[in-house]
């Protein structure tokens, strides 16, 4: 693999941003970690490249040298090898991942506690309930500890020391001359186990309870987009509930496209009313709006309306409507549609005939490309 370049190692092209570039490190180094690679010598030197081929991407100073010199023009500034100034915020969210913990929030648990307080959940949402907002109710499960194991998973609470870790709960991977310690991946850093499973929970340390939430949702959230409800998580032991979050997941509209707070429309305009000019009514979020076409107005041309577009859930600022011209032209003829046509070039005389003035010094040129 070392002799791949930077770019290839890590599967992405030059143009890539520093997300994409994350993403794929992550998505890599995961499949290529030494603990998922047990005595794997090509894994591990992968893992190595991939790691060594990040720090240098990552780092904007250095991925322009290398972009110019390649690998030769960052000898003496550091750039090689695992952990010479790797952003360890990457590699503790590899690990977290490896091992089942998640990322954000939800890393939020108690040693003692089978599942994290907090947990998420994908919120569809209709095209209108995300513009103009909207209360919503919501059926959701929650995890509770189970009662008759204590929320440990073992029958009568009582559990046992993992013989993996010796009951520390972690143990300690050492990459080149770093040491890192990682939650135990036999007992999940809890340090114990289960020898008799609790028949009421099946091991699990918890049962699910149902619940019904009112959640307002603001206007002008977007697909991606996160909203906490305070209080609606799983519970812990001591009856404290964590957080839901919520991720927004909006249906896209028939008419109407979003870009971030801007709406675009298309508006099919028949070819005569793009010549002929004429005010049209098209559709807007709050209702109606006239368009003025002007006498020749072109296909794809762009009608811009500020304050009609979308509020931004951040500023309270209304974006814009861009109503966009499609020329719509006949598909068919019949003879006296032909023959009106053919009326009405003919009255602009020379003017409906451009490409013949366009074309004159062209077809002079090239006639005398033939005289002997």
């Amino acid at each position: 693999m070392s002799e791949l370049d930077y770019y290839e190692a890590l599967g992405v092209n030059k143009n890539c941003s520093a997300s994409e570039l994350k993403k794929s490190y992550r998505k890599l180094a995961m499949q290529y970690h030494p603990d998922r690679n047990p005595d794997n010598k090509e894994a591990e030197d992968k893992f190595k490249y991939l790691s060594q081929a990040y720090e240098v991407l990552r780092d904007e100073e250095k991925r322009a040298i290398y972009d110019q010199y390649g690998k030769a023009g960052l000898e003496g500034r550091g750039a090689g090898g695992f952990g010479g100034g790797q952003n360890m915020d990457d590699i503790m969210d590899i690990f977290n991942s490896m091992f089942g913990r998640g990322g954000g929030r939800q890393q939020r648990r108690k040693p003692d506690q089978k599942y994290n307080l907090d947990f998420e959940i994908t919120l569809p949402l209709k095209f209108n309930e995300a513009i103009f907002g909207t209360e919503k109710s919501i059926d959701i499960k929650y995890k509770v500890p189970c009662t008759d194991c204590d929320g440990t998973g073992a029958e009568g609470g009582k559990l046992e020391s993992c013989d993996y870790c010796n009951g520390q709960g972690q143990v300690v991977m050492k990459q080149g001359f770093m040491s890192f310690a990682q939650p135990c991946p036999k007992c999940k850093g809890e340090g114990q186990k289960v020898s008799s499973p609790c028949n009421s929970c099946s091991a699990r340390g918890y049962h699910e309870e149902p619940d019904t939430i009112k959640i307002n949702i603001p206007a002008g959230v977007d697909s991606g987009n996160r909203l906490r409800a305070q209080g609606y998580g799983n519970q812990a032991k001591n009856g404290q509930r964590g957080d839901l979050y919520l991720t927004f997941d909006v249906q896209e509209d028939e008419n109407f496209i979003r870009e971030g707070s801007d709406i675009y429309i298309e508006v099919p305009v028949f070819f005569t009313q793009a010549v002929l000019g004429e005010t049209l009514t098209i559709p807007s979020l709050d209702g109606e709006i006239d368009l003025d076409l002007k006498i020749g107005t072109k296909d794809k041309e762009q009608f811009i309306f500020p304050d009609e577009g979308v509020v931004d859930v951040h500023s309270g600022i209304k974006g814009r409507l861009v109503a966009q011209v499609k020329v719509i032209y006949p598909k068919r003829l019949n003879s006296e549609q032909e023959e009106l046509l053919a009326k009405l070039q003919e009255s602009f005389g020379v003017e409906s005939r451009p490409h013949k003035s366009s074309f004159d010094e062209a077809f002079k040129r090239v006639k005398g490309w033939f005289k002997k």
